[in-house]
């Protein structure tokens, strides 16, 4: 079987490898000629995909920027970016460009799957037309499926392999086409009666998450006012062994998925009269999360007799979660963002971020980073931080993930 990836990121390019590592051939197609160079070198440049892995199966990926290379491949991938318009709406656009430049060189036989997040409707309503401008009809001529990526960068317990795969057809044929291909790669399939439900069970996985940590983001900001350590209390309520899920709190979320998924669903609900408040509401909690910790970090900062303008504030982590690089969606560049606002001289220590060019910064050595600040900010806690190096050298440190939690110090804040 030979594969086609349109989309080499933290989705496309594990897909990749993994059907590499069957045996299988892969061309792998984006319009990053940087991604496209690091593949052809062999060189990793997502934290899930190491050099090592890449240089193992370097003959089986052919990296290319042509869509007509495409034309060779009996299964066509696409797993393109879907993010939202500066008016949180859906913006199908790099789907639209990809969808229409594949109806392009579309052949007789081929299944195509589309694995970005989406709205439900959206692969039969906007792909499948786009794709039959090609003269073909979906269906019958070929095949198309949706499976939803279950992608959680810098996991290691859950794999592509081992998570199940949800996967439905246009048609019945479709999706048993769409099985065959990923029982390769998958350990377990879940089938699902119909395309909108597996765009659906994408958006209802991460709006579970979304409502939740919304919830106990919430919960955080009522316990600042009252007093009492939400962490403490999280812990305690996770002790129940039935019933009670545990979430934490944070400065906001990040990532492709968690912000932008619940507008999705919320943008479709409109279209059958049905407001999503629930689901609104959640998503606007979490983006007035990295307000409330600017609030924060002012606030401590004037218990010292110091203002936000002209103080030196250390970000520590900058990446929307441990142990990635990853900086979409991430709360703390927004929180750096109103600081800068505000007056703040900014530096950061970030291992797996080297630079932020809208910043003007690069990633300063711990040390480096906390000698001269007035206030240090523990914004994503990446793996093997120095947390009692921090509490020593800092004069104030304000933790928004609770990595300080059983540790007491004078010039500790903690969410």
């Amino acid at each position: 079987m030979k594969a086609g990836i349109i989309g080499l990121g933290y989705v496309g390019l594990p897909l990749a490898v993994a059907f590499a590592e069957e045996g299988h051939e892969v061309v792998c197609v984006d319009t990053d000629q940087r991604k496209l160079a690091a593949l052809a070198r062999g060189e990793g440049y997502i934290e899930d995909i190491s050099s090592e892995r890449l240089q193992a199966v370097a003959g089986l990926l052919s990296p290319s920027s042509r869509y007509a290379d495409l034309a060779a491949v009996d299964v066509v991938v696409i797993a393109v970016p879907t993010p939202l318009t500066t008016n949180r709406e859906p913006d199908l656009g790099p789907l639209v460009g990809s969808a229409t430049s594949l109806a392009g060189v579309l052949q007789q036989g081929q299944l195509v799957v589309l694995e970005s997040t989406t709205y439900p409707g959206t692969t039969r309503e906007r792909l499948v037309p786009l794709l039959e401008e090609s003269g073909l009809a979906a269906g019958r001529d070929f095949h198309v499926a949706f499976s939803p990526e279950r992608i959680d960068p810098g996991r290691t317990d859950w794999t592509l392999r081992n998570t199940p795969k949800v996967v439905g057809g246009l048609t019945d044929a479709c999706r048993e086409r769409a099985v065959a291909f990923y029982r390769e790669v998958c350990d377990e399939i879940v089938e699902v009666a119909a395309l909108e439900s597996a765009e659906l069970t994408k958006l209802l996985e991460n709006v579970f998450r979304s409502v939740n940590i919304a919830l106990v983001n919430e919960l955080a900001i009522l316990c600042d006012r009252m007093g009492i350590d939400i962490w403490e209390v999280v812990e305690a309520a996770k002790t129940k062994p039935y019933g009670f899920m545990s979430f934490r709190p944070g400065p906001g979320m990040g990532g492709h998925c968690l912000p932008v998924d619940p507008f999705y669903l919320a943008w479709k609900a409109r279209e059958y009269d049905m407001p999503t408040a629930f689901v609104e509401l959640a998503g606007e909690v979490n983006q007035k999360m990295p307000y409330f910790c600017v609030e924060k970090v002012a606030k401590a900062l004037n218990g010292h007799s110091k203002a936000v303008r002209g103080s030196r504030v250390a970000i520590l982590g900058v990446s929307y979660k441990p142990g990635v690089g990853d900086l979409r969606e991430s709360p703390a560049l927004k929180i750096m963002r109103l600081l800068a606002e505000d007056g703040a001289e900014l530096v950061y220590h970030d291992e797996t971020v080297p630079e932020l060019g809208d910043f003007g910064l690069r990633s300063q050595p711990l040390g480096g980073a906390l000698e001269g600040a007035d206030v240090v900010v523990i914004v994503t806690a990446h793996p093997g931080l120095d947390v009692d190096l921090v509490l020593a050298s800092a004069p104030l440190v304000v933790d928004f993930r609770g990595v300080t939690r059983g540790r007491q110090a004078p010039n500790l804040v903690r969410l």
